[in-house]
């Protein structure tokens, strides 16, 4: 289960690689990567066939990736999510967000098993602030719905007395 605690973590991170950033402007993996850049944060954008996008040098693979960075959010088909989950875990990254749309079972039980802390089944517009425009939607019908993340249940000290 995702807590709002393992969210907060991340967003703690003010530098984040972005895999599935797209040539098309169009796609959501450039949205997300504009968006987390005009909120503040410093973004490295991935992808293999790329040299620039969104005005940010592309790096072609994680392992390409300067070595401070600790966080990565995955926009990718699920098919190629493990592949970039594998090579996160190989290069030390522990933060890593597999965007709502991008899980794959496999990669989740690798980003565990590695004791990353890992966001998945959310959408990170939906966290990062200010949150605006459809994503605050989405956000308020979570919240309604008790669908939106809590924070994690801490187990209350055992009293010896």
């Amino acid at each position: 289960m995702v807590t709002l605690d393992a969210i907060k973590e991340f967003l703690a991170q003010s530098d984040i690689a972005v895999a599935g950033v797209s040539r098309d402007p169009k796609k959501f993996g450039n949205m997300i990567l504009k968006e987390l850049r005009d909120k503040g944060f410093k973004v490295y954008p991935i992808n293999p066939h790329a040299e620039k996008l969104e005005d940010e040098t592309c790096y072609h693979s994680v392992a390409e990736l300067p070595a401070h960075i600790n966080a990565l959010i995955i926009n990718t088909p699920g098919e190629v999510t493990t592949k970039i989950t594998e090579e996160a875990i190989k290069k030390g990254i522990n933060y890593i967000w597999i965007q709502q749309g991008a899980e794959d079972e496999k990669a989740i039980q690798a980003a565990k098993s590695a004791k990353a802390t890992l966001v998945h089944n959310q959408c990170i517009l939906m966290h990062a602030a200010p949150v605006k425009s459809i994503h605050a939607v989405h956000r308020f019908f979570y919240k309604l719905f008790g669908i939106f993340p809590k924070p994690a249940k801490h187990e209350k000290p055992i009293s010896l007395s």
